[in-house]
């Protein structure tokens, strides 16, 4: 009897899982401008104006194989799997105070080696490296388990940040991977083709959006590149590194292949040099499509390669967003601002193109960052990323989006070297 109790008591600890419920059809927000952020400090991001926000979601910090008491539920494909009910709670503590206050909030969707080898052989693809000496895995796409316990972790987290429960928040966007084009340092797949990382991701998306869709009917997935264009990351091989124009091509491909649906793309338009934010003068970078890479420059070569009729889905572009950029600030007496016009002359291009959010990397500068500062505070010295100073740049960051804007932004047009920011779109 006691142990019949007992289980009595565990089974009611355990969070019920949702039955199949129909998805919330709300449409995509329409926010009143592009202005976002990764987010480190929530109160000072609303302070800032911010209407979206980019949150990182580590599937390795949810994996509880053990099924421990407490922990939530979620039944995918007749198999139960538990989440780590901890980490799910700091993550709504960032994810609820913004999406309460009507920012769009986009998840992205990483694969951290955990060091556990029972959780990393489901979590991680098999063929990223032996040795583990990488920050960001592919998804196991490969493996029956891996599959299985990717589509219930979506689902899961598609579920929870609804909205249909106030207390979790909600999430619209949801970024797939991280600059899976450059694989071997931000995607890891070992050493793989084009063809091999396309059609593994490929999966992986499609998985996440037929997930979050089953809660949320016009949320959206992204596919994240970085800048480089034509050309891959320098110093790794053709396996290691793949062209973003080639690998979203392949991409596109290969969804149509399978059966089109509506995935979009998430942008990292840095500076060619990323310790040089006067991506005005980026020195490689031209507007065909033969570009080396997209940078703020030339961001309309994106836009315009989206227009092909084979890029399109139900007859339109995919919708782009700029997922992670930021501006190094140089160690010099005009260092901030310059990082300060290198913000006014990207989001002064942004205007005049087709893009539905800007979120800014980073809140705060990170001693980790290999040697950059590109956040809009200093970070106190000693301390990985705590906050200790505003820049020049979190001011302005402020005006984006108000009517204090053109002005702030006019006082940084000389040292762009532009006289009217109406030249920031080359004519042909």
């Amino acid at each position: 009897m006691i142990s019949i109790l007992r289980s009595l008591a565990l089974l009611a600890m355990i969070p019920l899982m949702h039955a199949a419920r129909a998805a919330d059809a709300s449409p995509f927000p329409m926010p009143p401008d592009i202005k976002g952020l990764q987010v480190q400090m929530a109160d000072d991001a609303l302070k800032l104006g911010i209407h979206h926000a980019g949150i990182n979601v580590n599937l390795g910090g949810l994996m509880d194989l053990g099924k421990s008491p407490g922990n939530p539920r979620w039944t995918c494909e007749g198999e139960e799997f538990a989440f780590n009910a901890n980490y799910l709670r700091s993550l709504d503590a960032q994810v609820r105070p913004l999406s309460d206050a009507g920012v769009v909030v986009y998840a992205i969707i990483l694969a951290y080696p955990t060091k556990d080898k029972g959780r990393d052989t489901i979590l991680l693809h098999p063929k990223a490296r032996a040795d583990g000496k990488y920050s960001i895995a592919a998804f196991n796409t490969a493996a029956p388990e891996g599959l299985r316990w990717y589509r219930a972790v979506m689902e899961f987290l598609a579920d929870h940040w609804s909205g249909r429960e106030a207390e979790h928040g909600k999430v619209w966007g949801w970024i797939i991977g991280n600059e899976v084009n450059s694989h071997w340092m931000w995607y890891n797949m070992g050493s793989a083709s084009l063809e091999e990382v396309a059609s593994e991701h490929e999966k992986a998306v499609r998985i996440a959006n037929e997930a979050v869709h089953k809660a949320l009917a016009n949320a959206r997935v992204y596919v994240s590149f970085d800048h480089h264009w034509r050309i891959s990351m320098g110093g790794i091989s053709a396996q290691e590194a793949l062209p973003g124009r080639d690998f979203l091509d392949a991409f596109a491909r290969i969804a149509r292949a399978r059966g089109g649906f509506g995935w979009n793309v998430a942008h990292h338009p840095y500076p060619e040099d990323l310790g040089n934010p006067r991506v005005w003068a980026d020195k490689s970078e031209t507007f065909d499509d033969n570009t080396p890479k997209v940078t703020f420059k030339n961001l309309e070569v994106l836009c315009r390669h989206l227009e092909k009729p084979e890029l399109l889905f139900e007859g339109k572009p995919r919708h782009i967003i700029l997922s992670e950029q930021g501006f190094h600030t140089p160690a010099a007496p005009d260092g901030e601002q310059v990082q300060a016009a290198a913000y006014a002359y990207a989001w002064e291009k942004c205007q005049r193109l087709p893009i539905d959010a800007f979120i800014y990397h980073r809140h705060v500068d990170h001693s980790q960052e290999g040697g950059l500062h590109l956040g809009l505070w200093r970070n106190k010295p000693g301390s990985i990323a705590d906050p200790f100073e505003r820049k020049q740049i979190y001011d302005l960051f402020q005006k984006a989006g108000t009517p204090g804007w053109d002005e702030a932004a006019k006082g940084l047009l000389p040292i762009t070297g532009l006289k009217s920011w109406d030249e920031i779109i080359p004519r042909f």
